[in-house]
This record gives structure tokens, sequence and C-alpha cells, in this order.
């Protein structure tokens, strides 16, 4: 019976996503206040998160950032939607690309990257960045709990442009893979979710001990691949510029955590400068350092 009730759901969302876009931003504003007022969806750990981040910031500002975020979550839930039925035409007009050109470059030397991105914007509108490059795309995710029909729906999504995704519980063994074959792959990974409690990585993130998956370091100073970072940069409602940058070229030569550090850097200064758009209702702090594992210190 669950499976069919999944099912009956997922082809309600894939009909859903057929609606124009004027019509999805006015049910999303309807989304909202039933979100926001009634449901009072995660609005406990959406605030707790936001004091404990920005402790320098007024009840006033902080409530202020939480109404932009659950609006703001209400748009890119049904955006993320609308990826199963886009045009690549409407994408173009709504996704502007930079950076690609640096990552065309390692293309042709025959070499792989690594591109580390966020839970900030509209991140699932970062799968179509496989269009634009020459590599082979593997895309890393955590699996759906009990819901197969519909990770498949959100896979699909993902891999309609030519991408592979991959459970993150394998990401090393095929990042090395890919980077065995002929054509060069690319690894795309949103690497600020929590890991597992045990985690080795400990370090101050927006003014909390935060624990990060060690998983990006290890493969880069493995398979010394470059790190590209992904910036989704809201231009106007519904409409995106993806920048892509270098982090750093040579992990291998760079001093042990230089590279996740880096990209934790980059990540805290553009949450710092508009946070409403970053995954607020996400238990980010759900777990606490144990004594025996140190706390790692941010450059600079």
């Amino acid at each position: 019976m669950q499976k069919i009730i999944n099912n009956i759901i997922v082809l309600f969302l894939k009909a859903f996503s057929y609606l124009p876009f004027w019509l999805l931003y006015l049910i999303s504003d309807g989304a909202f206040i039933l979100l926001f007022y009634v449901f009072r969806y995660r609005k406990k750990v959406v605030y707790e998160n936001l004091r404990n981040s920005f402790p320098e910031k007024t009840e006033k500002e902080i409530d202020q950032i939480a109404r932009k975020y659950f609006h703001h979550l209400c748009d890119v839930s049904l955006e993320a939607i609308k990826l199963h039925s886009i045009s690549e035409e409407e994408l173009d007009k709504r996704l502007k690309v930079t950076g690609v050109e640096k990552m065309e470059a390692y293309f042709r030397k025959k070499k792989s990257i690594i591109v580390l991105a966020m839970h900030y914007n509209n991140w699932e509108w970062g799968a179509s960045v496989q269009r634009l490059s020459s590599h082979r795309f593997l895309m890393l995710y955590n699996p759906v709990r009990n819901n197969f029909e519909m990770e498949r729906f959100i896979l699909s999504m993902r891999e309609r442009f030519g991408g592979t995704t991959v459970p993150v519980h394998k990401s090393a063994r095929m990042a090395i893979q890919f980077d065995q074959t002929d054509r060069p792959g690319l690894l795309w990974l949103g690497a600020d979710q929590t890991p597992a409690e045990n985690s080795k990585f400990w370090t101050m993130f927006l003014n909390q001990e935060t624990p990060f998956f060690s998983g990006p370091e290890k493969i880069a100073h493995k398979t010394n691949q470059p790190v590209f970072f992904h910036h989704t940069r809201k231009v106007a409602r519904g409409k995106y510029e993806i920048i892509l940058t270098e982090l750093i070229a040579e992990p291998k030569k760079a001093k042990p955590e230089t590279t996740l550090l880096r990209y934790i850097d980059k990540m805290e200064t553009i949450i710092r400068d508009q946070p409403e758009y970053w995954l607020w209702s996400h238990r980010r702090w759900k777990h606490q350092r144990p004594a025996d594992i140190p706390l790692i210190e941010r450059e600079g």
C-alpha cells in the first residue's frame, strides 16, 4: 500500500512540474503562509540555528531572515520539481553559468576534477551544468529512506542531462574509478551536510563547533584532482547564476585539511552575506564534538 501511495505522489509531482512558473510562484506564496504560520515547519530548528549562527543580530533581524528563508524554501522546492520537465531553452533563460572554461582546460589535459557545492539557493538546478561540461559527471547523494519511488524520481531529474548518481558511501571508490578511465570525470557533491557523530573533522563554522565529511579532502589528496567551488547566486525570483571558481589546483602540495578549510571559508562568507538562502531547516548541529577529537583551526 505504501508503495502505491508513493507512486501516486510521484505521478502527481511529475504532472505538477508542467505548470507555468507564474502559477508555481502563486502556489509558493500560499505554501509559505501554510508552512510558516499554520504548520510551523521546523520553525524551532530554523530560529535556533539562526540565533546560534548570528549572536550579534537582534531578534527582529533573526525573524526577518527566517521569514525570507521560508518563502525562499517554498520557491526552490517547487523549482526543483520543475526540473523534471523544464526545457533546455527555458533553463538557459533562467540559469547563467560562469567558470566552465577553467574546467574545460583541465579536460583538455585529460584531468579529472572535484566540485564542492552547498545547499544554497537552487542547488538542484546545478545538475544541469553537465550540459556545458565535457567531463563525465558523477553526482553523490544521500539515499532517501524507505521511499525508493521518490528517490528514483529525484535521481532521474539529476541524471536527466547525462550524469551518473551514486550513494555517498561509494564516493571514494567511484571517484578513483572515474579517474582511471579514458574520459576525465567530475565528482560533484554538496559537502555541507551533517556527517555521522564520529566524524574526525571538526572546526568552527558560523560560531559553532561543526563536523564535516572528510571524504572530499581524502579523495582530493589521493587523486590530486583540482577542486572547484560551486556557488549559486540568486539574480531574481526564478533566475540564478552559477559561479565556478578554483579552490586548489594541486591538493597534494597543500597542507592537510586545506581543501576543506578553503571550502568552509568560501561557504561562510557567502552565507553571512545573504543568510536567507542557505538550508536552515536542516539539523546541522545535532552532534557534539567528542572529547578525544581535536578542533581544527581555520586558516587566517
